[in-house]
């Protein structure tokens, strides 16, 4: 199938055509011209209102439910949600029932995603069962089509079995993943700890639970000479941490999470369970540094970290609530109110290349691989906007900016 797109802004700085308006010919898949005026009779024409387009966005953190959590979301939904929110890539996490700890594990959830327009890369469990015990089978897991791996929201307990991991999986050039948080600090908190906590009577998680652990983690990296992915990142004193430990030159990297560049604790005193989330809303302290850690490039990526959870699980009360919040569908809109246009574009298609997924730019001869976008339209983001199995959104009833059309993979076009 051929597509033609017509009159669309590029915002890639790879590309010649850098904040151009311009044609895109899209013949079987691979970008054929670009330029204006372009005719092709027999081409599927994309056309709409204030048109962007830049490279497909890559999610480094989502949860699909499947297998076990079908009534959460499937993969099939899950990857409809990504394709029509921008997203030509995922990173998909081990929070499965079973947890994808083995190559069979792996090699099911490829399948279900055979033949959809945005294309999944697994994370399979760094433990057996994410318990934090025993290693699982990386080597296997990695043949059979892993990207790296890691326990989602499960810190990495023992220190020396993540010195392990880093030794071993340098034998096939593994990326490990270390959830930054101490749980004995942690306790049983549920929010940040800090004036907000104290003054609703919710108990805190101090910021000290995660920036012990990254410092934690980066002096076992600095040992281990390995390459580590810290991810969703949330304090002031981690990106710190890992700004020191860069300029180090530490193969480290590091995601924040698209709500906790967003929303700070003080959204807490309804007590609404959708802002309930691992790692928790900071203060506006740790937001500020968040922002110049993306913008320095100290924090390589964003993720919406999308979690789908059923009504069961978060229509409670909130000590009882499970963390998550779904974030694809407002990833770019969240984003776009924070940070001008070309930042978005930049930040949201970053990430391939640390999880080993080939890039690509927006030019003749490349693939098509093209999130299509309005970066300025204004809207409040209702439940009509959520194509998730699961509703619970951390954005509902915010006022966002930019809208997503939908993306262009290969020969497939998905849009509103």
């Amino acid at each position: 199938m051929n597509i033609l797109v017509k009159a669309a802004t590029i915002l890639d700085s790879q590309s010649d055509f850098h904040l151009k308006k311009v044609d895109i010919l899209i013949e079987n898949g691979t970008i054929s011209n670009i330029g204006e005026n372009i005719e092709d009779v027999d081409a599927v024409t994309v056309e709409k209102p204030n048109l962007h387009v830049s490279k497909g966005w890559f999610d480094s953190s989502v949860s699909f439910g499947e297998p076990g959590y079908e009534e959460r979301e499937t993969i099939d939904n899950g990857l409809y949600t990504a394709a029509l929110s921008g997203f030509t890539d995922v990173a998909l996490n081990a929070n499965t029932h079973p947890v994808l700890d083995s190559s069979p594990d792996i090699s099911f959830v490829l399948g279900q995603a055979a033949r959809h327009a945005t294309r999944l890369y697994p994370i399979g469990a760094l433990t057996v069962g994410s318990k934090s015990e025993d290693l699982a089978e990386l080597f296997d897991m990695k043949s059979a089509g892993a990207v790296a791996f890691g326990d989602y929201q499960v810190p990495v307990s023992n220190p020396n079995l993540l010195k392990v991991a880093l030794q071993y999986a340098q034998n096939f050039d593994g990326l490990v993943l270390s959830f930054p948080m101490e749980t004995k600090i942690a306790g049983k908190g549920l929010v940040n700890e800090h004036h907000t906590s104290t003054r609703i009577g919710l108990k805190g998680i101090p910021t000290l639970a995660e920036s012990l652990y990254v410092a934690r983690d980066l002096s076992i990296l600095e040992y281990t000479a390995g390459k580590l992915h810290i991810p969703t990142i949330s304090t002031a004193k981690s990106v710190a941490l890992i700004r020191e430990a860069k300029t180090k030159g530490l193969d480290v990297t590091c995601s924040v999470a698209i709500h906790n560049l967003y929303f700070t604790d003080e959204v807490l005193q309804e007590f609404d369970t959708n802002y309930k989330v691992l790692p928790p809303l900071r203060t506006e302290a740790d937001v500020k540094a968040l922002v110049s850690g993306l913008k320095d490039g100290t924090i390589d990526m964003v993720t919406s970290d999308h979690n789908p959870l059923d009504i069961e699980r978060k229509k409670l009360a909130f000590d009882q609530a499970d963390y998550g919040t779904i974030g694809l569908e407002s990833a770019f809109g969240a984003l776009r109110t924070l940070f001008d246009a070309e930042t978005c574009a930049d930040v949201l298609s970053k990430g391939k290349k640390r999880f080993g997924i080939e890039e690509t730019s927006i030019s003749v001869g490349e693939k098509a691989c093209i999130a299509l976008f309005d970066p300025d339209s204004p809207y409040i983001f209702t439940e009509s906007r959520i194509l998730s199995s699961s509703k619970n959104s951390a954005f509902l009833n915010e006022g966002l900016t930019g809208t997503v059309y939908g993306t262009i993979n290969d020969q497939t076009l998905s849009m509103h």
